[in-house]
């Protein structure tokens, strides 16, 4: 196991969540490149580093990746994917309400078929609003894909329980994001990280 992802898995632990970049909260980018990573992550001198912490971060059996925190990749630590899982299968308002007619059509294509390959503005709108787990595959052709499914299929593949109500899912995220939004506001950017249901 490389130093960095050592190092990351130390830091998802203590916050039980990390982002891929952030220019407050502690996130993949930032500690790889040993500080703020300002713009892209591709133009650091690290960028090699960072790739590969963030591929190795996706693969690793303990890591739920999810854009949660401020509609940005989250990675999001295993003790903390039942609440994940209440949350994004809640199928509340904050999810459903003024989905376009494509993302509610793609959402119906989904939830009939578990798995499906998608890309556009109604995928990514799925995946902010947690109602689709996404992950980026390769295709035959070589290309990146997103490929998305339904929360429950996700859970059986990778053996989650969906035992927990969804105030106390919300609950457990939102002290954790408090907690970091808290640690983190006296920097100069502050700490801020927003949560798609408030």
């Amino acid at each position: 196991m490389s130093s960095d992802l050592e190092s990351l898995l130390s830091s998802m632990r203590e916050h039980g969540l990390l982002l891929q970049q952030d220019p407050a909260l502690p996130n993949v980018a930032g500690l790889v490149a040993g500080g703020p990573v300002r713009g892209s992550w591709w133009s650091h001198p690290r960028a090699h580093a960072i790739f590969g912490a963030i591929n190795q971060l996706v693969d690793h059996p303990e890591v739920l990746t999810v854009k949660l925190v401020s509609g940005k990749v989250t990675f999001v630590q295993r003790d903390l994917w039942p609440a994940v899982l209440a949350v994004a299968t809640a199928r509340e308002p904050w999810q459903l309400e003024h989905l376009s007619d494509d993302a509610a059509a793609l959402l119906d294509r989904i939830d009939r078929s578990e798995v499906l390959i998608a890309s556009g503005p109604a995928a990514k709108l799925l995946e902010r609003r947690l109602l689709v787990h996404g992950r980026q595959v390769h295709t035959e052709s070589g290309e990146h894909r997103t490929e998305l499914e339904r929360w429950h299929n996700w859970a059986a593949r990778v053996g989650c329980s969906m035992a927990l109500p969804v105030a106390e899912g919300k609950a457990l995220i939102e002290q954790r994001v408090d907690a970091l939004n808290l640690k983190y506001s006296g920097l100069k950017y502050g700490g801020r990280g927003r949560l798609p249901w408030r």
